[in-house]
Order: C-alpha cells, then structure tokens, then sequence
C-alpha cells in the first residue's frame, strides 16, 4: 500500500479540524458538521432533511430498524476485538451473543422479520459463514483494529459570512476573515485488507433478495463515496472503495452477499466538488427558512415516513405532526461513538 497523492486539493487532514460541539454555525440554520445521513436526507428532500435534521422529528413507535442495526454492529464490532485480544471464534461468539442478549433483554418488538431472535441467529449466521473469512480487519499502528472508526477532517471553503474572526491587519489591501470551514464526519464500520489492499467494509441488513441489482444501488452512492474519502483521509493511503456485507433477514432465515464498489480519483473529485453546490443550496434553504419538498422522492425506500403529513394542507402539518410524531434527540454528526 502507498500513500495516497489523489485527495482534492479541498481536503485537510483531521488534525487541521476545527472542532465544534454542534453541526450548526451558532443562533442559525444552516448546517456546518455534515455525514452522509444528513447528506442524503438533504440530497432527497429538502422538506425531509427540515423536519429530521432541523425539526427532529422521530415516529412515536420504536425504530425497530435502528435498534436492529445498532445491535448488529455493535455484536459483529465485539467479536473483531475480541477476536484481536485473543479469544477463538467459539468463545468470542459465546461471550458476544449473551452480551447481546443481556442488553436486549427488553427489547423483543413485534416484528416478523426484525426482533430478537431473527437479530441472534442473523449474527451467528454471518460469523460461521465468514469464519475463514479472506478479508482480514485492519490492525491500526497502536495495536487495535480499525472498526467503527469515527473520522472527522474539513474542507477548504465553508459557508459564505460565517466568520470566526477579522483580523486587524490590512493583507494586500483587504482585512483577512477566518471562516468556518465545512466538516465531514461519520463513522466507518470496518477497514479491512483484500489482496494487499485496503478497503472500506459496510454491512447491511435487508428484508429483499440479495443479487446484483442490490449492488448496483451503491454505484453511485453517496455514502460510498463519502466513505471512501474518508478512509483515504483517515488512512492516507489509497482505497478503492467498499465492500458491502448484506444480509437479508427473512422470517425463517437469513442469508448473506459481498458486493464491492469502486471509486476512482476522478469520481471522488467530482463527489467533492458537488458539495458546493449542495452546501450552497442548504445555506439558502436556511436563510430563507423555507424548505421545499421534492415530491418524486415520496415513494422513494418504501415510501418517506413523512408522505402523509406532506400529504395535507400547509396550515395543518404541524399538527399532524405532534399527533403522529415526537421531538427526538437531535441528530449530530459530530458525535463520537
């Protein structure tokens, strides 16, 4: 592996950050800390990235789709170290399954694809299946293994007026600003080494047949991309792209893919540049504290969890909204795991 020279000129290192405990610039709208989450809801619907990321909108019902995901991360990330610490595949997948079991003690939901049961045979299945597994987790310079590595590195513009500080000094003529710089966060779930290569590894869980049409939704991606760079940033080094692990969870069984996708130098230059424009338009959203709605998107991933409320009249979402909704913890992509 050698270190990369192909990362936009845009990009700074993670230790040039500016850190900020919140994903906004103070007493505003107008988001600074960006993940692919909050990307993507902005890239779908404006209507939608407001009510999630501004408003906080959450369904009354518990996420069983969260909580399952959670969960299995949190399992296949405990048996990685254990593994690295020393304990053989049977005692790490013991001693990770009754942690499991403990922690959702609690929670059974009334699911018939995602609960307790479909979630401990789901991580069970997948580690026997990658047992032997070719892709082996990347050892990081202190000892432990790169996964759920969180990354957080800034862009070279940010929004327009957002000044930290004026200097007091004239530069050519002019008074020099500091501004507030852009930040991409996120958090990876595993990098991993394939044929003396580094990649990004992903996995993923649905309810759908794994085949190929499956992962061709992940080029282009957004996320994909995104997480690309960031393991170029965080590893300095080149990185291909991801490897996605899927999982279809079905009510009696589960079964398991590997896709890969690619990124070359050129794709991820023009995922970066795209970025101005989309930061622009988010920045105008706020000043103008009018969020459209695209309504091509309402039916797009089984139909937004907001259709129906979009679906009346202006004067009246509000209210459906504080009958069918709740004010969650704000989403913040600034937050470490």
């Amino acid at each position: 592996m050698t270190k990369s020279q192909n990362l936009p000129g845009s990009i700074k290192t993670a230790s040039e950050t500016v850190v900020s405990e919140s994903p906004f610039l103070p007493g505003t709208n107008i988001e600074v800390a960006w993940d692919s989450t909050a990307l993507g809801f902005l890239k779908r619907c404006p209507r939608l990235y407001y009510y999630q990321m501004i408003q906080s909108w959450q369904p009354k019902e518990d996420n069983v789709h969260l909580r399952f995901g959670i969960e299995y991360h949190h399992a296949l990330e405990a048996y990685d170290k254990l593994r690295h610490a020393g304990k053989d595949h049977n005692d790490a997948m013991h001693e990770l399954v009754k942690d499991m079991l403990l922690r959702t003690g609690d929670w059974d939901p009334d699911h018939p694809n995602k609960n307790r049961k479909t979630l401990t045979r789901t991580i069970i299945w997948y580690l026997e299946k990658f047992r032997n597994d070719v892709t082996k987790v990347y050892v990081l310079p202190d000892n432990t293994v790169a996964v759920e590595q969180s990354f957080r590195f800034q862009l070279d513009w940010g929004p327009k007026g957002a000044i930290i500080k004026e200097s007091e000094q004239l530069v050519n003529g002019e008074y020099v600003y500091d501004i507030q710089p852009y930040l991409l966060c996120g958090h990876l779930d595993r990098v991993v080494t394939f044929n003396d290569e580094l990649f990004v590894m992903d996995r993923k869980t649905t309810k759908n047949t794994i085949g190929s049409y499956y992962f061709d939704n992940f080029d282009p991606d957004n996320q994909m991309s995104l997480y690309t760079l960031a393991g170029q940033v965080l590893f300095e080094t080149a990185i291909r792209g991801v490897i996605i692990d899927a999982a279809q969870v079905a009510v009696g069984f589960s079964s398991f893919e590997r896709g890969f996708t690619y990124r070359n130098p050129d794709q991820i230059d023009e995922w970066v540049n795209d970025l101005h424009y989309w930061f622009q338009l988010a920045e105008e959203f706020a000043k103008a504290n009018y969020w459209p709605m695209n309504d091509t998107a309402c039916s797009m991933y089984g139909g937004c969890k907001f259709r129906k409320i979009c679906s009346k009249s202006p004067s009246v979402r509000e209210r459906f909204l504080g009958a069918d909704f709740v004010k969650g913890e704000p989403w913040n992509p600034l937050a470490v795991r």
